[in-house]
């Protein structure tokens, strides 16, 4: 194979839609389980700060698919870059699994489930920074000094809240974090990420 010829950008494309598949997946995962609680309002009690990171997720999958469009840039992408961002997709999807479980019968409620899981959730979400970093590097190293200091002190803080919620079952903590996390998110997609060029 000559590396030297012009990347098909059929390939791009058929890459888009492996990882359109898995996120698709992911999202319908989280937007199920919020379902649940519009069809049933009175079985399952709502937890707020398991509700926020469901939201959350929503936004970064979506911001996900958005930037990943500059995964074209890349010439050429081999299986091992192809495996990787599949990979990285499939965490979303675990994400999505621990957030919203098949059942609920070993649980009091979603609060409860919540804090019981909550170092598998947080251990996946500091896991998906950390790709993060790595996704963002194989896109060249001018797109990722393009964000400046902000974005490796981003996901390093991200990384800290994540393993601290990890460890702390303070509710405090925790919905301060969610609060703070959608904020910052969604400034920072707007800051950073509006435009597609």
């Amino acid at each position: 194979m000559d590396h030297n010829m012009p990347p098909d950008p059929t390939v791009f494309t058929h890459v888009r839609v492996v990882i359109g598949m898995v996120v698709s997946l992911s999202l319908a995962r989280v937007l199920s389980g919020i379902a649940i609680f519009i069809q049933h309002p009175g079985k399952t009690k709502v937890y707020p700060v398991h509700l926020a990171w469901a939201g959350f997720l929503i936004l970064y999958l979506l911001h996900f698919w958005w930037w990943e469009f500059r995964l074209q840039v890349l010439t050429p992408i081999d299986f091992g870059v192809y495996l990787f961002v599949v990979s990285y997709c499939c965490l979303f999807f675990m994400l999505a699994v621990l957030l919203f479980p098949t059942t609920l019968d070993d649980y009091k409620d979603y609060e409860d489930y919540f804090f019981s899981r909550r170092k598998w959730f947080f251990g996946v979400f500091t896991m998906v920074f950390a790709v993060d970093l790595l996704d963002t590097a194989l896109k060249g190293i001018d797109y990722f000094e393009s964000f400046g200091y902000e974005y490796p002190i981003r996901n390093v803080t991200f990384i800290t809240l994540c393993l601290i919620a990890a460890w702390t079952a303070n509710r405090r903590f925790h919905a301060v974090f969610v609060t703070a996390a959608i904020a910052y998110q969604l400034s920072w997609i707007f800051r950073a990420f509006d435009l597609i060029d």
